[in-house]
Protein backbone atom coordinates (compact mmCIF):
# COMPACT_ATOMS: atom_id res chain seq x y z
CA UNK A 1 0.00 0.00 0.00
CA UNK A 2 1.36 3.59 -1.22
CA UNK A 3 1.88 6.50 1.50
CA UNK A 4 -0.41 8.96 1.97
CA UNK A 5 -0.16 11.72 -0.40
CA UNK A 6 1.79 15.05 1.13
CA UNK A 7 -0.93 17.24 -0.08
CA UNK A 8 -3.29 15.44 2.27
CA UNK A 9 -2.71 17.10 5.84
CA UNK A 10 -1.55 15.04 8.92
CA UNK A 11 -5.13 15.60 10.01
CA UNK A 12 -6.94 13.87 7.46
CA UNK A 13 -4.14 11.01 7.37
CA UNK A 14 -5.67 8.64 9.96
CA UNK A 15 -9.01 9.18 7.68
CA UNK A 16 -7.26 7.47 4.27
CA UNK A 17 -8.59 4.53 1.99
CA UNK A 18 -7.00 3.29 -0.77
CA UNK A 19 -9.40 5.02 -3.43
CA UNK A 20 -10.31 1.52 -5.36
CA UNK A 21 -11.93 0.55 -1.92
CA UNK A 22 -14.59 3.22 -2.82
CA UNK A 23 -17.18 3.22 -5.59
CA UNK A 24 -18.90 6.23 -7.18
CA UNK A 25 -22.41 7.25 -6.47
CA UNK A 26 -24.98 4.63 -8.32
CA UNK A 27 -26.97 7.25 -9.46
CA UNK A 28 -25.14 10.77 -9.00
CA UNK A 29 -27.13 13.65 -10.36
CA UNK A 30 -24.55 16.31 -10.22
CA UNK A 31 -21.96 17.33 -13.63
CA UNK A 32 -19.18 18.86 -11.50
CA UNK A 33 -16.12 20.81 -13.18
CA UNK A 34 -13.14 18.20 -13.09
CA UNK A 35 -10.71 20.08 -14.28
CA UNK A 36 -11.11 22.91 -11.62
CA UNK A 37 -11.51 19.96 -8.57
CA UNK A 38 -8.16 18.79 -9.79
CA UNK A 39 -6.46 22.25 -10.04
CA UNK A 40 -7.77 23.25 -6.60
CA UNK A 41 -6.28 19.37 -5.25
CA UNK A 42 -3.17 20.17 -7.30
CA UNK A 43 -3.13 23.07 -5.46
CA UNK A 44 -4.35 23.04 -2.26
CA UNK A 45 -4.27 19.57 -1.31
CA UNK A 46 -7.36 17.83 -0.06
CA UNK A 47 -8.84 19.91 2.95
CA UNK A 48 -11.71 17.99 3.66
CA UNK A 49 -12.77 14.68 3.88
CA UNK A 50 -15.38 13.21 1.46
CA UNK A 51 -18.41 10.90 2.57
CA UNK A 52 -19.19 7.55 1.80
CA UNK A 53 -21.69 4.57 2.91
CA UNK A 54 -20.33 1.82 4.34
CA UNK A 55 -23.35 -0.07 2.67
CA UNK A 56 -25.14 -2.03 5.33
CA UNK A 57 -28.29 -1.03 4.21
CA UNK A 58 -28.09 -0.76 0.58
CA UNK A 59 -25.39 -3.79 -0.47
CA UNK A 60 -23.72 -1.25 -2.16
CA UNK A 61 -20.34 -0.98 0.26
CA UNK A 62 -18.46 1.79 0.13
CA UNK A 63 -20.47 4.09 -2.22
CA UNK A 64 -19.40 7.84 -2.37
CA UNK A 65 -22.24 10.24 -1.23
CA UNK A 66 -20.30 13.24 -0.92
CA UNK A 67 -17.18 13.92 -3.12
CA UNK A 68 -17.31 12.14 -6.16
CA UNK A 69 -15.55 14.29 -8.04
CA UNK A 70 -13.41 15.00 -5.76
CA UNK A 71 -12.24 11.18 -5.83
CA UNK A 72 -12.45 11.32 -9.91
CA UNK A 73 -9.83 14.21 -9.55
CA UNK A 74 -7.77 12.52 -6.65
CA UNK A 75 -7.29 9.25 -9.17
CA UNK A 76 -6.89 11.86 -12.64
CA UNK A 77 -4.07 12.95 -10.36
CA UNK A 78 -2.43 9.07 -9.68
CA UNK A 79 -3.47 9.65 -5.90
CA UNK A 80 -3.73 5.97 -4.28
CA UNK A 81 -5.52 7.16 -0.88
CA UNK A 82 -8.34 9.75 0.23
CA UNK A 83 -9.56 10.80 3.02
CA UNK A 84 -13.05 9.74 4.08
CA UNK A 85 -15.10 9.62 6.30
CA UNK A 86 -18.39 6.97 6.77
CA UNK A 87 -21.96 6.72 7.82
CA UNK A 88 -24.21 4.19 7.10
CA UNK A 89 -27.57 4.22 6.39
CA UNK A 90 -30.32 3.28 3.85
CA UNK A 91 -31.24 4.02 0.59
CA UNK A 92 -33.31 6.77 0.99
CA UNK A 93 -31.06 8.54 3.47
CA UNK A 94 -28.31 7.81 0.96
CA UNK A 95 -30.49 9.72 -1.62
CA UNK A 96 -31.42 12.73 1.05
CA UNK A 97 -27.27 12.97 1.35
CA UNK A 98 -26.68 13.37 -2.04
CA UNK A 99 -29.51 16.03 -2.86
CA UNK A 100 -28.40 18.22 -0.16
CA UNK A 101 -24.48 18.34 -0.64
CA UNK A 102 -25.60 19.17 -4.12
CA UNK A 103 -28.63 21.95 -3.15
CA UNK A 104 -26.87 23.54 -0.35
CA UNK A 105 -23.78 24.54 -2.87
CA UNK A 106 -26.84 25.35 -5.42
CA UNK A 107 -28.65 28.03 -2.63
CA UNK A 108 -25.84 29.50 -1.78
CA UNK A 109 -24.89 32.91 -2.83
CA UNK A 110 -22.13 35.53 -2.79
CA UNK A 111 -21.23 39.05 -1.64
CA UNK A 112 -19.64 39.45 -5.09
CA UNK A 113 -17.68 42.69 -3.89
CA UNK A 114 -16.26 41.00 -0.96
CA UNK A 115 -15.22 38.34 -3.31
CA UNK A 116 -13.34 40.07 -6.18
CA UNK A 117 -12.12 41.70 -2.77
CA UNK A 118 -11.12 38.96 -1.58
CA UNK A 119 -9.73 37.48 -5.56
CA UNK A 120 -7.60 40.94 -5.58
CA UNK A 121 -5.44 40.19 -2.49
CA UNK A 122 -4.01 36.43 -3.66
CA UNK A 123 -1.30 36.96 -5.89
CA UNK A 124 -2.49 34.70 -8.41
CA UNK A 125 -5.44 32.56 -9.19
CA UNK A 126 -4.56 29.28 -9.10
CA UNK A 127 -6.55 26.60 -7.16
CA UNK A 128 -9.38 29.20 -6.90
CA UNK A 129 -11.68 27.87 -9.65
CA UNK A 130 -11.45 31.09 -11.47
CA UNK A 131 -9.49 32.68 -14.49
CA UNK A 132 -9.06 36.03 -15.19
CA UNK A 133 -12.25 36.28 -18.00
CA UNK A 134 -14.20 34.82 -14.81
CA UNK A 135 -13.06 37.63 -12.58
CA UNK A 136 -13.84 40.16 -15.02
CA UNK A 137 -17.51 38.93 -15.46
CA UNK A 138 -17.59 38.38 -11.75
CA UNK A 139 -16.80 42.43 -11.68
CA UNK A 140 -19.41 42.97 -14.59
CA UNK A 141 -21.58 42.28 -12.12
CA UNK A 142 -20.45 44.26 -8.98
CA UNK A 143 -22.52 47.70 -8.24
CA UNK A 144 -19.95 49.88 -7.62
CA UNK A 145 -20.77 53.34 -6.41
CA UNK A 146 -19.78 56.48 -8.59
CA UNK A 147 -19.12 58.18 -5.80
CA UNK A 148 -16.77 57.87 -3.14
CA UNK A 149 -14.79 59.94 -0.57
CA UNK A 150 -11.53 61.56 -2.35
CA UNK A 151 -8.51 60.51 -1.59
CA UNK A 152 -5.42 62.58 -1.58
CA UNK A 153 -1.96 61.90 -1.07
CA UNK A 154 0.08 63.27 1.78
CA UNK A 155 2.05 65.91 0.01
CA UNK A 156 2.49 67.74 -3.70
CA UNK A 157 3.99 65.33 -6.15
CA UNK A 158 3.23 62.18 -4.40
CA UNK A 159 1.86 59.65 -6.48
CA UNK A 160 -1.68 58.43 -5.57
CA UNK A 161 -1.95 55.30 -8.22
CA UNK A 162 -4.84 53.59 -5.79
CA UNK A 163 -7.13 56.90 -6.61
CA UNK A 164 -6.49 56.87 -10.00
CA UNK A 165 -6.12 53.11 -11.09
CA UNK A 166 -7.23 50.30 -8.41
CA UNK A 167 -8.34 46.24 -9.74
CA UNK A 168 -11.84 46.46 -11.17
CA UNK A 169 -12.07 50.16 -11.45
CA UNK A 170 -10.66 53.54 -11.96
CA UNK A 171 -11.17 56.70 -9.51
CA UNK A 172 -10.36 60.76 -9.73
CA UNK A 173 -11.67 62.80 -7.45
CA UNK A 174 -14.88 61.38 -6.03
CA UNK A 175 -15.54 59.23 -9.27
CA UNK A 176 -14.78 55.72 -9.66
CA UNK A 177 -16.10 53.27 -13.14
CA UNK A 178 -15.37 50.29 -13.78
CA UNK A 179 -12.81 48.79 -16.10
CA UNK A 180 -11.42 45.51 -17.36
CA UNK A 181 -7.95 43.85 -16.54
CA UNK A 182 -6.43 44.85 -19.98
CA UNK A 183 -7.81 47.94 -19.58
CA UNK A 184 -6.18 48.43 -16.19
CA UNK A 185 -2.91 47.42 -17.58
CA UNK A 186 -2.84 49.87 -20.33
CA UNK A 187 -4.27 52.10 -18.35
CA UNK A 188 -1.31 51.99 -15.83
CA UNK A 189 1.40 51.98 -18.39
CA UNK A 190 -0.26 55.44 -19.27
CA UNK A 191 -0.39 56.72 -15.73
CA UNK A 192 3.03 55.59 -14.91
CA UNK A 193 4.40 57.54 -18.46
CA UNK A 194 2.32 61.10 -17.04
CA UNK A 195 3.54 60.45 -13.58
CA UNK A 196 7.56 60.18 -14.94
CA UNK A 197 6.97 63.27 -17.36
CA UNK A 198 4.86 65.28 -14.86
CA UNK A 199 6.05 64.12 -11.55
CA UNK A 200 2.24 64.16 -10.09
CA UNK A 201 -0.85 62.85 -10.58
CA UNK A 202 -2.65 66.31 -10.55
CA UNK A 203 -4.43 66.78 -13.83
CA UNK A 204 -4.06 62.86 -14.83
CA UNK A 205 -7.97 62.29 -15.24
CA UNK A 206 -8.07 66.06 -17.69
CA UNK A 207 -5.36 63.96 -19.40
CA UNK A 208 -7.15 60.74 -20.63
CA UNK A 209 -10.24 62.45 -21.07
CA UNK A 210 -8.81 65.79 -23.13
CA UNK A 211 -9.37 65.07 -26.55
CA UNK A 212 -6.16 66.86 -27.26
CA UNK A 213 -4.28 64.25 -25.63
CA UNK A 214 -6.36 61.26 -26.75
CA UNK A 215 -3.65 60.46 -29.73
CA UNK A 216 -1.15 60.21 -26.79
CA UNK A 217 -3.10 58.29 -24.50
CA UNK A 218 -4.06 55.95 -26.87
CA UNK A 219 -0.65 55.20 -27.83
Amino acid sequence: MSDTPANIPADLAGLCVPLDDLTPYHRNPRTGDLDAITESLATNGQYRAIVANRGTFTARPNEILAGNHTWAAARGLGWDRIAVTFVDVDDQAAARIVIVDNRTSDLAGYDTALLAEILEELPDLDGTGYDQDAVDDLLDGVSIPSVLPAETADSEGETVTDEHLTWGYMQWGTTRVQVSSDEIERLNAVHDAYYERQGTDTGFAFHLTDPLTSETTDA
